[in-house]
């Protein structure tokens, strides 16, 4: 018969007591007397040895063995659940683009750090399609991403800023706004369209946006990344879509249109359940960085 580990916990309590009336008073949590007899005469059984003497107490040479053995592990239960407690406390994990991650949480987290010196850093590069799986199967604490309408699993959000759409060009064609780039008399543009999956946010709100007038532009390099679309316009693959995020420069090679009129998405901290103290310290800093963004931005 295998021993019950709570009965050796039990044991512990009464042996480092010296009796179960004692270890009773001073155990972290409550139980009856009766109970831990009951349970104490179970091990006892199970074991097939005598443990303690009860009045006088006292150890058998078999309880004191059993003691050597339960004693470095139950003794440092509680330094080890400060030690893990600790270290997870001092742990942020956020999940973000690559060009979120570049761009604005070096900064925040340099600032962050001063006043955390024990900060640790898990940072994941996501995409805004991959928010809600890594927040549900508890990769990421908090994330910087697009907000949702319809986010699910008791996620909440909080709004950083508003990004809005733009559409990349090389840096030597001739168009200056939409307009320019559509044929006239035609429902499809002559210049192949770079952008991110269709169920992603921003390629849904960019197609929203040219079928309300009247053209068809799908998608005809799909890549897995806004810094993707950069790149693929820059090497001349065709036009991009894009966000205007505010401290972020386009690479050499690439300009932007911006699309007036178009929408624009959200980008805001995404979360579930509660969080922990230095993500609320982290979220409190994210807000405040916006604000000083939104201000910097032309128009703010």
């Amino acid at each position: 018969m295998i021993m019950n580990v709570h009965h050796l916990e039990l044991f512990y309590y009464v042996a480092k007591y010296e009796g179960i009336t004692a270890a009773v008073r001073k155990m972290p949590y409550g139980i009856q007397q009766p109970a831990v007899s009951g349970q104490l005469l179970q091990l006892e059984k199970t074991l097939g040895v005598k443990l303690f003497n009860r009045r006088p107490f006292s150890l058998t040479h078999a309880g004191d063995d059993l003691y050597d053995h339960v004693y470095p592990f139950f003794s440092r239960l509680a330094d080890v659940e400060e030690h893990l407690k600790g270290g997870e406390r001092q742990h942020l994990r956020i999940a973000a683009s690559a060009a979120v991650l570049r761009h604005h949480l070096p900064e925040l987290l340099a600032d962050l750090r001063k006043d955390e010196p024990q900060l640790k850093l898990t940072l994941r590069d996501v995409e805004p399609s991959d928010v809600h799986r890594c927040l549900i199967s508890q990769q990421a604490d908090l994330a910087i991403s697009v907000i949702s309408a319809q986010s699910g699993d008791g996620l909440k959000s909080v709004e950083l800023m508003p990004l809005s759409l733009m559409l990349l060009l090389p840096s030597d064609h001739p168009a200056e706004c939409l307009e320019d780039l559509l044929m006239k008399g035609e429902a499809e543009v002559g210049i192949p369209l770079v952008g991110l999956p269709q169920h992603e946010a921003v390629t849904q709100l960019f197609q929203k946006g040219v079928l309300d007038r009247g053209v068809s532009w799908a998608v005809a390099v799909e890549v897995d990344s806004l810094d993707g679309v950069q790149h693929f316009v820059r090497c001349g693959f065709g036009a991009g879509i894009g966000l205007r995020i505010p401290g972020m420069s386009l690479p050499k090679g690439v300009k932007a249109i911006d699309l007036e009129g178009f929408p624009p998405l959200v980008l805001g901290v995404v979360y579930q359940g509660s969080l922990k103290p230095i993500a609320q310290k982290f979220l409190a800093a994210a807000v405040g960085r916006a604000k000083v963004l939104m201000k910097q931005a032309p128009g703010g």
